[in-house]
């Protein structure tokens, strides 16, 4: 009869926390590297091809280790869940560091933010894309560029709205999410206000976007997998993902009084 592994872990934690036990810390990073892969991936899908999958799994397994390190097994949260924030913003504190969007693109991304805010007042509505590129003084085409560029940001933008940042408080922007199992129950109202104000941001969207969000951050699915859903392709799905994930930031700018 096979022991239950679920078993195991538990003795691990059990061990590690009791005496900081260096030899079962080192086997419950064994047991959870698979969710350093996976998130890893799924962030890989969305960046520029010459950003490697192994960097970010390296940059990951510092998540993971902060995140054993810290981990309280008495609160009411499961491992995974509180691992996955953690590897996630250790990849993406990392991205940071490296710098690796040009300064003009980060500066269109604010462009093209406020825009969606301007016209949104504006008409009551969602903006098109001719009055978009109208409002930061391009074409048509010269848009779907810059949107075409902004493809290789967006993930990273929009995993900032999801991620609690509570490694360094400094470090969290005002979309970050934090904990909801913290105790501090102005915490948890300022949560639970953000998950509000961000679902109605992507009820908002327009039908398609809205299905590529689903599809990619509930579902699952990479972004030629919901190009094969939609009949489109994989750089239109990227179009898509980019100009939701702008509208959600810049929603979630208007709506906590920040500018854009």
């Amino acid at each position: 009869m096979r022991a239950d592994p679920r078993a195991d872990v538990s003795s691990l934690w059990e061990r590690y926390k009791a005496g900081d036990d260096t030899a079962a810390r080192d086997q419950l990073i064994l047991n959870y590297s698979p969710l350093v892969k996976y998130v890893a991936g799924r962030l890989a899908s969305s960046l520029p091809q010459t950003v490697d999958t192994a960097d970010l799994i390296s940059y990951g397994i510092f998540g993971l280790i902060d995140a054993i390190e810290k981990y309280d097994p008495e609160r009411a949260i499961k491992f995974e869940t509180y691992a996955i924030a953690r590897i996630k913003g250790a990849i993406i504190d990392e991205l940071r560091a490296m710098d690796w969007v040009p300064r003009s693109v980060r500066s269109r991304a604010r462009e093209i933010e406020q825009a969606y805010i301007k016209l949104e007042n504006q008409y009551k509505r969602v903006p098109t894309d001719e009055e978009v590129a109208s409002a930061i003084g391009v074409t048509t085409d010269e848009y779907q560029d810059i949107l075409a560029k902004l493809s290789y940001t967006s993930v990273v933008s929009f995993e900032e709205l999801w991620v609690g940042n509570d490694r360094d408080d400094n470090q969290g922007g005002p979309a970050s999410i934090k904990d909801e199992s913290a105790e501090d129950p102005v915490a948890i109202f300022e949560n639970l206000e953000l998950r509000d104000i961000l679902a109605d941001a992507i009820e908002r969207l327009p039908e398609r976007e809205k299905t590529v969000i689903a599809l990619y951050y509930y579902e699952g699915l990479t972004l030629k997998e919901i190009g094969q859903v939609l009949g489109v392709t994989e750089s239109r799905v990227s179009q898509l993902h980019t100009k939701a994930v702008l509208r959600l930031r810049a929603r979630m700018s208007s709506a906590l009084g920040y500018s854009a």
